[in-house]
């Protein structure tokens, strides 16, 4: 182990003890059901802010360095892909769901399509989440083993066990606490990196490095196809981020719910710009390396002293754990709230806080199951995640609140045929982390099946009345007429659609955007006492 190292863990053994300690804090504060899964609905501003920042800064900061190290400045477009993300959600859907008092997106599916529906939908959401979780541990692991000789595993391990254990203790209100402190080290990790940039290669290697390699200095040299993608699946992913819901969700009002989201989007800037610039600046240093956070390490080793250094790649664990705390903690609530309410209708709220905790130990075992069958790609559970959940939940929670013409029949088996296409398209690809079946990426698929089975099911059930109502001036006319433009451009440039890797991408704007007009034009048929207050 390097001196690095031993400084390391140094700091990590102390900041673990802090994270323990503010937990029991949190257990006080987390004294019933709804104080455990959703923080009693007390959070302020700036425990939104921080939870947000946490959560997406950590997870894209450790992406955009690596993508910054091997692409350059292109790998911005991811940060500004998840802030667009971010923004959404606070300008558009963080009030509606707060007056809903939404906890889960399985559960809101649950409330509407019952208790089948729940359970299934709370399992899939509650397996993937570790996906996601080991997915970030996995490459905040990769960096630490250059200075540690820590195996993989062993880091895995201890991450999901200091999740686990100061989870268990306050459930939202640990999260809100720990997020604190992970912001708080974050920005001590972009004050060092800076001053790390400033003194090795500084302004002059940047431009050097530019010259060098000119690619370094385009905004798409990542590939116009790359950051479409990025775009797409984050936008698509607006309605589906239960994490983020969860979070934003326990704050006093949606205005403070709003405003903390803001903030949030504000704080990830300077965030993305440094990890953009410390990777760009690893690249510079120590050029060569196959992994941007294998090189970073290096870079730092090279530039800063041992203290320092370890103080950044503090930071590299913050970051990992303000991605995994909410995700694990948003999954076992799946597990546990909603999976044990269906199986348990008559559950306290008692019983699924002790669910949930149970559910927790199940989701770290699994998390670090994960690692030891598929440690090489850390970002191939990234693709998986994603499949499995979006592929199954996307059709039913836009319908779940706007559409009530879909049947419970059609939700639950359009869970199972958007999960399973998805699945099967990924399988037909081999698995791999950027080479897919037609070149079309699965999730696509997954979440077209999705849409087109709960439409289906829902029009054929004989039991479900509805009525067409279209309308020339309304929101499914421009629906139509944007997939319709979409088709124009399809048939022509079908080719450099297919070659780029965007024709999945086009394809599923075009099922939404008729999924849009179906929900426009196909409403509920009146009943006959609706009729009658009508006409009377």
């Amino acid at each position: 182990m390097t001196t690095v190292g031993y400084w390391f863990i140094g700091f990590a053994l102390a900041y673990t003890f802090f994270l323990i300690l503010i937990s029991q804090v949190a257990r006080r504060k987390a004294s019933s059901g709804n104080g455990y899964f959703v923080g009693g609905r007390g959070f302020n501003t700036l425990f939104v802010t921080v939870c947000i920042t946490g959560l997406f800064s950590g997870s894209s900061y450790i992406a955009i360095i690596e993508l910054s190290y091997l692409q350059g400045v292109s790998a911005i477009w991811y940060g500004v892909a998840e802030t667009v993300q971010v923004l959404i959600i606070a300008l558009v859907l963080i009030a509606p769901f707060r007056k809903k008092a939404l906890v889960t997106i399985s559960g809101l599916l649950g409330d509407r399509y019952g208790e089948k529906v729940r359970g299934l939908a709370g399992a899939i959401t509650a397996f993937t989440f570790p996906m996601w979780s080991v997915a970030t541990a996995l490459a905040f692991a990769s960096a630490l083993s250059v200075f540690t000789g820590l195996s993989l595993m062993l880091s895995v391990g201890v991450t999901a066990l200091l999740l686990f254990v100061y989870l268990q203790f306050g459930g939202m209100w640990s999260v809100g606490l720990t997020q604190l402190s992970n912001v708080i080290v974050f920005f001590v990790m972009l004050a060092i990196g800076t001053y790390a940039f400033f003194v090795n290669p500084g302004i002059d290697g940047l431009q050097s490095l530019f010259q060098d390699k000119p690619s370094y200095a385009s905004f798409g040299s990542v590939g116009v196809q790359t950051i479409l993608a990025w775009f797409g699946t984050f936008l698509f992913n607006v309605i589906l981020a239960q994490a983020a819901f969860q979070m934003a969700l326990s704050c006093k009002t949606p205005e403070q719910g709003r405003n903390g989201l803001l903030y949030a989007s504000l704080l990830g800037i300077p965030l993305i710009i440094g990890a953009v610039v410390f990777g760009l600046a690893a690249a510079q240093v120590v050029p060569g390396e196959t992994q941007g956070l294998v090189a970073v390490p290096l870079y730092l080793m090279e530039t800063l002293p041992a203290p320092l250094v370890a103080l950044f790649f503090l930071g590299f664990w913050a970051a990992a754990l303000s991605w995994g705390a909410p995700c694990q903690f948003s999954g076992a609530t799946s597990l546990g709230r909603d999976v044990g309410r269906a199986l348990n209708p008559k559950a306290t709220d008692k019983q699924l806080v002790t669910y949930t905790k149970w559910s927790l130990l199940l989701l770290t075992v699994l998390m670090v199951g994960f690692a030891f069958l598929r440690s090489d790609q850390s970002a191939w559970w990234n693709v998986l995640a994603w499949v499995t959940r979006n592929s199954a939940t996307f059709a039913p929670v836009v319908a779940a609140i706007f559409w009530p013409v879909v049947t419970k029949r059609a939700a639950f088996v359009s869970l199972f045929t958007g999960s399973f296409s998805g699945l099967l398209w990924y399988h037909l690809g081999g698995w791999g982390i950027n080479e897919f079946y037609l070149n079309i990426h699965p999730v696509w698929i997954g979440m077209m099946i999705n849409i087109i089975t709960i439409v289906t099911v829902s029009l054929l059930d004989k039991n479900n009345a509805w009525v067409w109502n279209a309308s020339l001036t309304g929101i499914g006319a421009y629906a139509t007429a944007f997939a319709l433009l979409l088709i124009l451009v399809l048939v022509p440039g079908f080719d450099y659609l297919y070659t780029s890797g965007i024709l999945g991408m086009v394809l599923a704007l075009i099922v939404s955007s008729l999924f849009i007009t179906c929900m426009s034009f196909i409403r509920e048929k009146p009943t006959k006492s609706v009729k009658s207050l009508q006409t009377g």
